[in-house]
């Protein structure tokens, strides 16, 4: 896979670079500018080089045509003042405000395009669709650099396409993903750890399944711990459960047992009287959930035991939240993974996601994780064993 150390000279080049800017807003504020600045690495490295930077990416679900809530002005804006530059942003995509703009730069300077997905063919299933788009963005540039980690698992026009018409390379973000992830799956330094939370088992029976081959450990937590619990005969009350999943939960569960994978689960869960901040709750045994509660949070027995497990691994990857954090009274399992996580002395990735959110919103130093990934969905499909569109186009 190129690198852009390994692209020679880009002075006075235009290089391409398609980045992930798909940050949450509150209006035109951002809340959370981590995937800007996980962005900065490779442009501080482009500009410092002198080449022509243009930036191109997405931001929320338009429905294929110009949405000014979906503007990417408030990250232009944004961008400029973390890169201490001036930020151009087109009004367009490949029209002639951004041919304009593209033909404006200087040396060391940095434009933005407007989001890619108010064009269709970003995101059209028709190849032929996607190809002409990347054709018109293929005439801004001399060079294309994939950056956006968090799409490089979609076949799109600005990720797979514009790779096959420019010379290409991974950006610093990219490489280091897929850095990471390979040494946490490829050959991992053992134990190796895998705690999987959030909302459905169903997201992740792909995952599970990859991982019954490769990890040593996995502890479960979150909405798909009670179809865990369920496949073991255990009752639930109200929690989320996905009734639909249990046989196949079994069956892990059985071919877990045979390979001597650990499976860790809850022990005990802050069981509420309903899905709210505020709701009452008590500390019950995953053996007497009451029929009534639904479990919110891991509870304290869960928390010490997940954090020794985790704290004993030489490897530790983490995709999903441990109980709905964004509640404070329900955040303590979520901070009690972080927290042993931050702490090991192992090679630990936070894999994305409401993952990477929570130990920004908890406070935690991103600096004492190994590795934080900007792409819930990407770093999932990576752990799947599946092939990444966006990243086998560059290793061609």
């Amino acid at each position: 896979m190129q690198t852009i150390e390994t692209l020679g000279d880009l002075r006075g080049k235009r290089v391409l670079v398609r980045s992930d800017f798909n940050v949450p807003l509150d209006g035109q504020t951002i809340t959370d500018d981590g995937r800007i600045r996980a962005a900065l690495p490779t442009l501080s490295s482009l500009v410092e080089q002198g080449a022509r930077v243009i930036v191109m990416a997405h931001l929320g679900r338009p429905k294929g045509a110009p949405d000014p809530k979906y503007s990417l002005a408030p990250v232009a804006t944004r961008l400029g003042e973390l890169l201490g530059t001036d930020v151009a942003l087109a009004e367009d995509l490949v029209g002639p405000s951004a041919r304009a703009t593209v033909e404006a730069l200087e040396d060391g300077q940095v434009a933005l395009l407007e989001n890619v997905r108010f064009d269709a063919r970003e995101t059209s299933k028709v190849d032929a669709e996607r190809e002409e788009l990347a054709a018109e963005l293929a005439t801004l540039a001399d060079v294309y650099v994939s950056d956006g980690f968090g799409v490089v698992h979609r076949k799109q026009a600005s990720v797979y396409d514009i790779a096959k018409l420019l010379p290409h390379a991974a950006g610093k973000l990219v490489f280091k993903e897929i850095d990471s992830l390979r040494r946490a799956t490829d050959n991992p330094e053992r134990p190796y750890a895998v705690v999987l939370g959030g909302a459905k088992v169903s997201d992740k029976l792909g995952v599970i399944a990859n991982l019954l081959d490769k990890a040593d450990i996995l502890l479960i937590g979150g909405g798909m711990a009670y179809t865990f619990l369920a496949a073991q005969g255990k009752a639930v009350g109200q929690s989320l459960l996905e009734a639909d999943q249990i046989e196949a939960v079994k069956g892990y569960l059985e071919t877990a047992a045979a390979k001597g994978v650990e499976i860790v689960l809850p022990v005990d869960v802050l069981a509420a009287d309903g899905f709210a901040a505020d709701s009452p709750y008590a500390v019950v045994s995953t053996d007497g959930i009451p029929e009534d509660k639904m479990g919110l949070d891991i509870g304290p027995e869960s928390r010490e035991l997940f954090a020794g497990k985790i704290s004993s691994a030489r490897t530790v990857v983490w995709n999903g939240p441990m109980g709905v954090f964004e509640f404070p009274a329900f955040a303590e399992g979520t901070k009690a993974v972080a927290r042993a996580m931050s702490e090991s002395d192992g090679f630990s990735i936070v894999g994305g996601g409401d993952s990477a959110a929570a130990v920004r919103i908890l406070g935690f130093d991103e600096d004492t994780f190994s590795h934080i990934s900007t792409g819930g969905g990407a770093s999932l499909e990576f752990l799947e064993g599946k092939t990444l569109p966006g990243i086998a186009i560059l290793e061609a």
